[in-house]
């Protein structure tokens, strides 16, 4: 599908406006939302997830307990191409420095399979029914390191943009002579207002602090190719929950298309970095 930009582009970037109409993409803007009465199943970031009775809480391979990054409750977001349309998807991670990545191989470019400090979770068919959930977390130590304080309800809104200026394939996609022209920052930063990387969200295009971790993971000789940009949580600062990633940065978490349509989340590529 061809999609259109709505607002005229500077004088610099008009010449440009069909290769930066092309890499339009739909994507979900997530918004955080004041919301003290939170249900098990319904979509949040932190807090206690929905698991059914006789499921086994997510831990490290040393028996750790993760904890819960994000809840998306997929009957509550827009449609997005590929992604589902029901069922809720959870983002776990580990309680330390490091916020669940390895030293040494920090996003698990060489197989992202093997990752044990983070997990993703997919219940396509919640029961909804309170007796047969999970209600009790008691056993839970307070997590020492964890990038959220607090828990909060999530609002989805579904917005279209083109690609980001820190997206590896950026130069690929626009040509050379875009990168001179951002050289001027006053070219860049009107750009950054129309490709809106920033944020949370699901789907679209990511927004680094420093490189995309693909590039790297692109030269990785691996079956899978992390494309599609699961969900991305941003560093937040608000009234209702705290979010900081490090010294302000951003986590992506990236699958391969084909293992998204087949709802398998088995392969994800994890990443955080900051300034």
């Amino acid at each position: 599908m061809n999609y259109k930009l709505e607002f005229p582009l500077s004088p610099e970037l008009e010449k440009y406006r069909d290769r930066i109409e092309a890499t339009i993409k739909p994507y979900i803007e997530i918004k955080i939302q004041n919301n003290d009465r939170l249900n098990w199943w319904q979509s949040k970031f932190g807090g206690c997830p929905y698991l059914p009775k006789g499921f086994e809480y997510p831990k490290t391979a040393e028996g750790k307990y993760l904890f819960l990054l994000a809840q998306i409750n997929f009957s509550e977001v827009p449609p997005l191409d590929s992604f589902p349309d029901q069922g809720i998807l959870q983002f776990y991670i580990a309680d330390d420095d490091l916020y669940g990545l390895k030293l040494g191989n920090s996003a698990n470019v060489d197989n992202p399979a093997l990752a044990d400090r983070f997990k993703i979770i997919y219940f396509p068919q919640p029961d909804f029914t309170v007796e047969n959930m999970i209600t009790n977390y008691d056993f839970l130590p307070k997590p020492e390191a964890f990038p959220i304080d607090g828990c909060c309800s999530l609002q989805f809104t579904k917005k279209y943009a083109p690609i980001s200026t820190s997206n590896y394939k950026f130069t690929e996609q626009l040509g050379e002579e875009i990168d001179e022209l951002f050289l001027e920052d006053e070219i860049r930063d009107k750009y950054l207002e129309i490709s809106s990387p920033f944020g949370h969200k699901i789907g679209g295009y990511p927004d680094f602090t420093q490189t995309d971790i693909r590039e790297y993971s692109s030269k990785c000789d691996r079956k899978h190719k992390e494309d599609i940009l699961l969900f991305q949580m941003d560093t937040d600062r608000n009234d209702t929950v705290k979010i900081m990633w490090g010294d302000t940065g951003v986590a992506n978490f990236f699958i391969d298309e084909s293992a998204l349509r087949q709802l398998d989340f088995s392969k994800v590529l994890y990443n955080w970095d900051c300034s």
